[in-house]
């Protein structure tokens, strides 16, 4: 890792997952490692769109353990609807960043801009496929986030979101169209997509 090299001794990276969901938080997690700490991380770490939710579960445990220190940030559906995608990003960064326990000496963001508003910071877009704390970091937000939208499942029936975990599946699309939206859909996203509840004897438009 270039930071690692340049002489940073610990270094952060910073995930988001749920920024194009209909449903559910918006969630953030940091991952602090040091060169002793990557050296020890579990095979097959990378970018958790790559992995099947099986094996993003089996690493989930094993990365808690071998990062320095990890938080989690969220900024709820309310919060992005009502702040926007780019301040409730960096809010759910702030959130995050309270969680540690160590200020790192440098960060690497994955995306095409920092929104995390913190001096220094380094984005690169697909550093969830490029640098593994980042790809670290990924696992962690989303992972965190499915565990959530499943257990939303339970108290919000009939969405799917112990499958669509809170994006624009068909399921999900037909749901929203038929029972209207719960406490945890962003509301200028779902409602301006789908419209108005129709008649129930009538097929939404897709």
């Amino acid at each position: 890792m270039r930071l690692i090299a340049a002489g940073c001794r610990t270094v952060a990276g910073i995930d988001e997952v749920g920024r194009g969901a209909w449903a559910g938080p918006l969630t953030v997690a940091v991952a602090v490692v040091t060169r002793e700490r990557l050296a020890r991380f579990p095979a097959g770490v990378r970018d958790s769109k790559l992995l099947s939710p099986r094996r993003r579960e089996q690493l989930f445990g094993p990365l808690c353990e071998q990062v320095l220190c990890h938080a989690i940030g969220h900024a709820s559906a309310e919060e992005c609807d009502r702040l926007g995608m780019v301040a409730a990003q960096r809010l759910a960064a702030s959130r995050a960043f309270e969680g540690l326990d160590v200020v790192p000496d440098g960060l690497i963001v994955d995306g095409p801009r920092d929104f995390t508003g913190r001096p220094g910071a380094v984005s690169i877009v697909r550093a969830d496929r490029l640098c593994v704390v980042v790809a670290a970091a990924s696992i962690l937000a989303k992972v965190t986030r499915d565990r959530l939208m499943t257990a939303a499942a339970k108290t919000h029936p009939g969405y799917g979101f112990e499958r669509n975990k809170g994006y624009a599946s068909v399921e999900h699309r037909l749901a929203v169209a038929r029972l209207g939206t719960t406490s945890i859909h962003r509301m200028t996203w779902s409602v301006a997509a789908v419209g108005p509840a129709p008649d129930a004897d009538l097929v939404p438009a897709l």
